[in-house]
């Protein structure tokens, strides 16, 4: 036998090796980066979720997290084989959870058990064992192993050694090295498996009248409102304008959220310009700075029709540059400017609850009073220049992004050191950390569905915003840059759509 036959059998084993052994329907145990072996099943892949390049790679949906990824098959198990092994690997309750509705699944269908060999020691955290196991049957010699054949030369059992080699290394870089081309492939399919489904935002009950809103007793300004944005934030505030007695235009990009508004008793207008035109003064909440700047700046926009008698309220969470950049327009065209952060989310601007930050022309600031009374329990006005308000805001923001972040990891830890999240909150609750955000969140994390509240895209988007006031102030943030960036990965593997809370799943790689 020759050196390429050698070569060819050495081959021919390695591609057996990585056969692929599954087919859809098929119980396993997937092992993801950072996490232990958990209960899945390969199912069609989604049409919508990109394959990653490597080949033997399953779709699977993960029972207790209802989640879904694409899988190496070098990273997974079958369910039954490894069952006794590796459903007890894990003390944590979502595991727990987990295993309880595969196994639920296997009594509802009925699913039958299949004679299946006892699992070897090469499971995803054995490869230790295995090298260990290795080393003695290079020291031990088994008396009992069948003989070489007599007629094997020096070449062959050179070239023989050189396969088992080969077959070894293989095996050890798709269980162990994290260097590895199948490691780099398996992090390629996590960022690129779709993020979990969050739970539904309940619709907002435009008709609804909070009690905070009835006891604060507000009495009406005269002068028509207009208001551009209905997201989370200005759908809320909008609610409260109405409901309180205001005469409101609205605006928004997509037409169909004026819908319930109009219900209420407001007016949609088509564009920016046409609110402008209508209304004595407008209110801006839209996504982002680069948003802000076109709604006023672009086709349409609020320029169009801005003039002497107009006031412009943004209360888009923007920076100190874009604000002054909108306040300079909007007087050049003898407009009034006023800037109005708001601190608080979805549940804030519902209730009325919502802390209003202002700066710029305090006239303005005076005739919104009844305005801001609806929309929040305290407005302030910060003396100074235009951007003051906007400043203040980041500030805080940049606060809330680590106190978060550090929440994240430390629920994370909890949880892969077998402790209760539960148990965790119930204690901090009665600690010096108890705070409406961490108990909020924190139960967020614990619920797991992260229904938008404040979305984690806008968190991140404000500590980039602290971040570049800081440069220009030449001061390090170190602490905001790590939290940046662990809101990016978050936003990066798709939960920049869920709630800030969501930032806990980034923490559990």
């Amino acid at each position: 036998m020759g050196c390429g036959e050698h070569s060819h059998d050495a081959l021919r084993l390695i591609v057996l090796n990585m056969a692929d052994p599954y087919k859809i329907g098929d119980l396993v145990w997937a092992k993801m980066k950072g996490f232990s072996p958990w209960p899945g099943m390969i199912i069609p892949a989604k049409e919508n979720v990109k394959k990653p390049s490597k080949k033997n790679c399953h779709f699977v949906y993960f029972f207790g997290s209802e989640n879904y990824a694409w899988m190496e098959v070098s990273s997974m198990k079958p369910y039954f084989q490894y069952k006794a092994r590796l459903m007890n690997a894990n003390k944590t309750a979502p595991f727990q959870d987990a295993v309880g509705k595969i196994e639920a699944y296997i009594v509802e269908n009925n699913v039958q058990v299949p004679d299946l060999p006892e699992p070897n020691n090469t499971n995803h955290d054995d490869s230790d064992k295995e090298s260990t196991s290795s080393k003695d049957k290079k020291t031990k010699p088994n008396k009992t192993s069948t003989p070489k054949r007599k007629s094997m030369g020096d070449s062959e059992r050179g070239s023989s050694a050189k396969k088992m080699k080969i077959e070894s290394r293989l095996k050890d870089s798709i269980t162990s090295s994290p260097s590895s081309h199948h490691a780099k492939a398996r992090v390629s399919a996590l960022l690129n498996r779709p993020p979990m489904e969050r739970l539904d935002t309940p619709p907002l009950d435009v008709s609804y009248v909070t009690q905070t809103l009835k006891d604060k007793k507000i009495e009406p300004s005269s002068l028509t409102f207009g208001f551009l944005g209905l997201g989370i934030i200005g759908s809320g505030i909008v609610k409260n304008l109405i409901n309180s007695g205001h005469n409101v235009r609205v605006w928004n990009r997509s037409a169909e959220k004026c819908a319930d508004f109009v219900a209420a008793g407001a007016k949609e207008m088509m564009t920016p310009s046409d609110v402008i035109n209508a209304a004595d003064i407008t209110f801006s909440c839209v996504s982002d700075p680069q948003v802000a700047k076109n709604t006023v700046f672009g086709n349409c926009g609020v320029l169009q029709e801005m003039s002497a008698d107009k006031g412009y309220v943004e209360m888009t969470g923007i920076d100190a540059e874009t604000s002054q950049d909108i306040a300079e327009a909007i007087n050049s065209r003898g407009g009034r400017y006023l800037e109005a952060q708001v601190q608080g989310s979805k549940v804030q601007a519902e209730e009325g609850t919502l802390v209003i930050l202002a700066a710029g022309d305090r006239s303005l600031f005076d005739d919104c009073q009844s305005c801001f009374q609806a929309m929040g329990k305290n407005s302030f006005y910060l003396a100074g220049e235009v951007g003051n308000a906007s400043k203040m805001n980041l500030v805080l923001q940049v606060m809330a992004g680590v106190t978060l972040a550090g929440l994240a990891e430390g629920m994370a830890l909890a949880d892969r050191a077998g402790l209760q999240q539960k148990d965790v909150m119930e204690i901090m609750e009665l600690t010096a950390l108890a705070c409406p955000l961490m108990i909020e969140k924190g139960k967020a994390i614990i619920e797991g569905g992260f229904p938008t509240h404040l979305p984690l895209q806008h968190m991140q988007k404000d500590l980039r915003l602290g971040m570049l006031m800081g440069d220009s102030l030449e001061l390090p943030l170190p602490l905001t840059a790590a939290t940046n960036e662990v809101f990016k990965h978050a936003k990066r593997l798709g939960y920049g759509g869920h709630d800030v809370s969501s930032v806990y799943i980034r923490t559990r790689f």
